[in-house]
């Protein structure tokens, strides 16, 4: 009878936590590690060493601070989702901040936790991260909304009118999981035009992959989640 080896916890969350303060991520760290799914495996005391740490450990996700010397945050925020396009990167900061939050999202960041309430939300926003779903404290969904009206106040708001009927067939069979040739086929078109009409996607609607391209068409209601 073979005895079974120990369960290393294939869904265990292993997590990067950078901040310039020790207590700070000693106190961050007893929050992650007390649950059974999160396990802190690197720290790193600023953004540089954040990434020389991401580049060690193989890691699910990275909390980042967002003031820290050499690099900041939202630096190494850029430079880990160039280097890891899988990883998922949470900013964790002290600046309720309408400015900085926007910078993190664009950064890269799926998440903006506040310090002052890490305690309540830092854990449900590592498990949301994960899930590949955005997290966001109550004052950053006002902020969004603020900034979606003002956009469409302005006449800003028209993504969704630039794409053309045909990038729209592309981008729905792209989100079904068709190949280009595939979609050439299906479109009487060359493989070159869905390239083509791929690459217009991605530039008009801001996105870098088909993975993101999938996700826009599961909000745009052209395929089922």
């Amino acid at each position: 009878m073979t005895t079974p080896g120990p369960t290393t916890g294939p869904t265990t969350i292993r997590i990067l936590l950078a901040d310039d303060h020790a207590l700070v991520r000693r106190g961050v760290r007893l929050i992650l590690d007390r649950e059974p799914d999160l396990e802190v495996v690197a720290e790193a005391g600023d953004g540089a060493e954040a990434i020389v740490m991401a580049r060690a450990h193989d890691i699910d996700l990275a909390v980042l601070d967002i003031a820290m010397p050499r690099l900041t945050g939202l630096q190494a925020t850029r430079e880990l989702a160039s280097l890891k396009p899988d990883l998922r990167i949470l900013m964790l900061t002290m600046h309720d901040n309408e400015q900085y939050f926007f910078q993190a999202l664009k950064a890269g960041a799926c998440g903006y936790v506040l310090k002052s309430v890490a305690d309540r939300d830092l854990v449900a926003a590592c498990r949301t991260a994960t899930r590949d779903e955005p997290f966001l404290y109550p004052g950053a969904v006002t902020a969004l909304i603020r900034n979606y009206l003002d956009r469409v106040r302005h006449g800003e708001e028209a993504s969704d009118q630039a794409v053309t009927p045909r990038e729209e067939e592309v981008l729905k069979l792209v989100a079904e999981g068709h190949s280009s040739k595939e979609i050439a086929d299906l479109l009487f078109i060359s493989v070159k035009t869905v390239q083509r009409h791929r690459a217009n996607l991605l530039h008009k609607l801001g996105l870098h992959d088909r993975l993101e391209l999938t996700r826009y068409a599961i909000r745009a209601g052209l395929v089922d989640p």
